[in-house]
């Protein structure tokens, strides 16, 4: 005898997504927790950087000086001071192009010089990897300040080694003078730099270098690819996001600096020839005391900043998506 099963009725057709469950929304005080906890160093950042950069723009847009500090009166003038530094040929033919050529010389030569000695340390053992990170930190060390006399009393026309063992070679006959001619002035400048600058990126690169596969360096080399191949094939895209953090890094640095040309003989202005941006905006505010044409110098210096990192940053982000 058999019986008759009915089948169960097929469900009514719903709108999609009608019975699924919604996801249960955090707690506000969740939400906001990691804005708490970066509040602190929010407010910290705000005070020390932000509202510094709003005072000079503020004074950017004034034609401020002494009598405007004395009375504490404001004299706004737009952008008269930009006005002005657009129209002023020391921009174009000597502020700016001594600090944008110098920037990449010295983003160039730093990086590679750094990477070439990170790749040194990378093939010593633990020991002589420890000496030579901790002798190359000393020049990491130096304040830019000491390193500049250093090198200034290197290349002094008087007293310098250069000077002096090129005349006992025979190669000169009297002193030169390097810090007159703008091209040996930032040669000098260069030299400084990349001395204090390449420990940081030989640190770096180092750092990101212990962690390549050593499997995939072997296979390549057994595959027959030189050092230079597997340098550029193997090496360079796994370490891209650290030369992406050196290059903004030195490219910062090395736009703004300031001691390293101001203390070296003609560099603080008496030499125009020599002028870059952050040197010409502390003459214009301390020498001549125009500190609103000095602080839209320092807001144009600002900007370049920003717009060469923005880009490089979203040049970056299209490579890695693609």
């Amino acid at each position: 005898m058999s019986t008759d099963v009915q089948a169960a009725p097929a469900p009514a057709p719903t709108r999609a997504g009608a019975g699924a469950p919604r996801p249960r929304r955090k707690p506000l005080i969740l939400r906001i927790r990691p804005w708490l906890l970066l509040t602190p160093a929010l407010i910290v950042l705000a005070v020390l950087m932000l509202w510094p950069l709003v005072r000079v723009f503020l004074f950017s847009l004034q034609d401020y000086g002494l009598r405007q500090i004395v009375s504490g009166d404001t004299n706004f003038i737009g952008l008269g001071n930009y006005a002005e530094i657009l129209s002023d040929p020391t921009l174009w033919t000597v502020a700016l192009p001594n600090t944008v050529v110098f920037a990449i010389l010295s983003v160039t030569c730093t990086v590679a010089f750094g990477t070439l000695v990170a790749l040194l340390m990378s093939s010593l053992g633990t020991f002589w990897r420890s000496v030579v990170g901790t002798v190359i930190m000393v020049a990491w060390a130096m304040p830019a300040v000491t390193g500049t006399y250093v090198w200034t009393w290197i290349f002094d026309a008087d007293s310098g080694i250069v000077n002096r063992v090129l005349m006992d070679l025979g190669i000169m006959s009297e002193p030169f003078n390097w810090f007159t001619n703008p091209i040996s002035f930032y040669a000098i400048v260069l030299l400084n730099i990349v001395h204090h600058g390449f420990p940081f990126v030989a640190i770096t690169v180092l750092a990101g270098l212990l962690g390549v596969s050593k499997e995939m360096l072997e296979a390549a080399a057994l595959d027959g690819a030189g050092a230079i191949r597997r340098f550029f094939s193997i090496i360079v895209p796994s370490l891209k996001q650290v030369f992406t953090i050196v290059i903004i890094l030195s490219t910062i640095w090395d736009f703004k600096i300031f001691a390293q040309v101001y203390l070296m003989p003609g560099g603080s202005g008496s030499n125009r020839s020599v002028l870059n941006l952050g040197v010409w905006s502390y003459v214009e505010s301390f020498g001549q005391n125009r500190y609103g044409f000095g602080s839209a110098i320092a807001v144009l210096l600002t900007l370049v900043l920003l717009g060469i990192t923005i880009v490089y940053v979203r040049t970056m982000l299209k490579e890695e998506e693609l």
